[in-house]
Formats: C-alpha cells, sequence, structure tokens
C-alpha cells in the first residue's frame, strides 16, 4: 500500500529539509539537544498570501521570505540560529511544483543560514495559503536583547535602510516604478542581519517588521521612555530617494524592513560600529531616548514636527 498524499507530499519535499532530531520527519515531535551552556531563543511568525506575500509570488522566494522574517527576530536578540517548525497549510489544488519551488527556496537558505527542519504540520484550507515558522536559536544565558532595557539618553540606532520593503509593495501593486528592481527585491527577500553581536552593546532592540515608528513605539512602552526621531536621519536606499519626499512616510511607517532597530547608549556606539562592521552592514543614528511619556516624536531636520498620522502595520 502506498504513501497517503499528505506523507508522499512530505517525503518528497520536505524531508531532504530535515536535520539532526527531526527523526526523518516520521515522527509527532522532534528531539532538540541545546548547544553546551548556551540558552534557547524562540520566535514564530506568520505568513498570509494576500497579506504578507502576493498569490503570484515564486514559491521559491516565498519560501525563503518565511524563513528570513524569523531569522530577522533572531538576529534582533543577538542570537544564533538553530533550527525550525513550520505549518503549510495550502488550498487542494495547489500544484506540486508549487511545494518544490516552496522547498527548494528554504533549502538554499538553510545552507546560507545554516538552520534545519525539525518538524511541523502540512494541512489543506478553504483559504489562502497560510504558513508559520517558530525558529530556534541559542545565546550566552541573559545576554538576550529585549525590547525593553532602553534608557535616558541612548541613541536610536538602525541598521541597514528603511522603507524599501514598503517601497517594493507598491511596486508589486503597481503603485511606484522600480527601474532597477531592487525595491521589489527588498520586498519579496528580506536580509536578515544575523550575526550582528549586540551582548553588552545595546540597551534593547527588536527587528523591524511593522513599520519604524510603530516599532519604535513598542520600545518606548516596554522601557517607559519618550524616542525622538529624527526623519530626515533615517538611512535611505538610493532607489527609495529617487521615489521622491511624498513617499517618506510610507517609508518611516510601511514595514516590511526587516532591518533591526537598537537602543545604544552613547559609551558603545563604537562597539556597535565595529559589530556591524563585521558582518557587513552599516548602522545608523536616527535619534535618541528621553524621559517622558512613552511615545514617539518625529521631527525635521529643522526641528519642526514630522505629522504622521498612522504609526504603522496592524492586522486588527
Amino acid at each position: 500500500m502506498g504513501l497517503p498524499v499528505e506523507f508522499s507530499l512530505i517525503a518528497r519535499h520536505f524531508r531532504p529539509l530535515a536535520g539532526p532530531g527531526a527523526l526523518d520527519l516520521r515522527d509527532d515531535a522532534a528531539l532538540l539537544t541545546p548547544p553546551p551552556g548556551r540558552q534557547l531563543v524562540l520566535t514564530a511568525d506568520a505568513m498570509v498570501a494576500g497579506v504578507h506575500f502576493l498569490p503570484d509570488d515564486p514559491p521559491d522566494l516565498i519560501g525563503r521570505k518565511l524563513l528570513r522574517v524569523n531569522l530577522s527576530d533572531l538576529a534582533a536578540k543577538g542570537a544564533v540560529p538553530l533550527s525550525y517548525l513550520m505549518t503549510v497549510s495550502t488550498p487542494k489544488d495547489t500544484p506540486d511544483a508549487w511545494f518544490a519551488g516552496f522547498a527548494a527556496g528554504l533549502a538554499q537558505d538553510q545552507a546560507t543560514y545554516g538552520v534545519t527542519l525539525l518538524g511541523g504540520d502540512t494541512t489543506s484550507t478553504p483559504g489562502p495559503i497560510s504558513l508559520s515558522l517558530t525558529i530556534i536559536g541559542h545565546v550566552a544565558p541573559n545576554t538576550a536583547v529585549h525590547r525593553f532595557g532602553a534608557q535616558a539618553g541612548d541613541g536610536i540606532w538602525v541598521t541597514g535602510t528603511i522603507g524599501d520593503g514598503a517601497l517594493g509593495l507598491a511596486v508589486a501593486l503597481g503603485r511606484l516604478t522600480d527601474p532597477t528592481g531592487f525595491l521589489l527585491d527588498r520586498y519579496r527577500l528580506p536580509q536578515p542581519r544575523v550575526g550582528l553581536e549586540l551582548a553588552g552593546i545595546a540597551s534593547a532592540g527588536m527587528d523591524v517588521s511593522d513599520g519604524l515608528v510603530q516599532d519604535l513605539g513598542h520600545i518606548c512602552r516596554a522601557s517607559g521612555l519618550t524616542a525622538e526621531l529624527m526623519a530626515d536621519a533615517v538611512p535611505l536606499s538610493a532607489a527609495a530617494r529617487t521615489a521622491g519626499p511624498d513617499w517618506l512616510t510610507t517609508c518611516l511607517t510601511g514595514g516590511d524592513d526587516y532591518e533591526v532597530l537598537l537602543a545604544v547608549p552613547p559609551a558603545r556606539t563604537g562597539a556597535l560600529r565595529q559589530a556591524a562592521a563585521r558582518i557587513g552592514v552599516a548602522v545608523t543614528q536616527v535619534g535618541h531616548f528621553h524621559s517622558g511619556p512613552p511615545e514617539v516624536m518625529v521631527r525635521r531636520a529643522s526641528g519642526e514636527p514630522f505629522v504622521i498620522t498612522k504609526g504603522g502595520w496592524s492586522h486588527f
């Protein structure tokens, strides 16, 4: 008797992704032994067609984005990636070629980032493709960076450039031109800042997924501080600058950046720059924290307020 369709699909596409402890994806659970003397860090993110990616996006890029948005959360903790669990829910008429492409994308980034699949679940759904991934990493005990912990006087720093993902979505929807393809690529394929050593450097941090202003507000609330964000200091790519000043609000609030947002004491900025240089990524100070109610104040270089009516993406 042959394998049921679900198990045959798993054997073809996902078993080659499995690593130690996955039990060859033949069991209902996996086994994981943490590296000696390390503390585990776990985080999960979901992606739904029509919300986090477009239904006609290439399946290999969907798989890579799913893994990378979770890797971004680990990067913001200063964690080393280890392995992941994944749930895949697709309509019954999803072609086998979609699964092949999806798994190929995962395999490519598993090799890049040194992670393997532990297990998960596959189901059918009458709705759009829905994907969920739980990634596991590790840090030295008590060194993970949290949203709370920022101090008055800390600088606000970001990696890379901000706004490319949101502008890339505008390109995909036909609202903006992108002659080089740079913005669309940034939307479809985030660059998680894995390997950025943050222990002893950052007071607080998180990745930018729902918009710089909104995510900065999360740190403000967790730390009980006011953030002053200088809109003109926010690093923009050459492609984002070409879009023009009318898109600045989108860059500050649109999300899908997957850069790292950090609170760093002035005395540690040199260490931050050195850590960023080791992985070849730029870091930019875009403001500072000070005592006050937990809110984000956005200003222009002139000191005038930069009015933003919507802080960022919300699912509700």
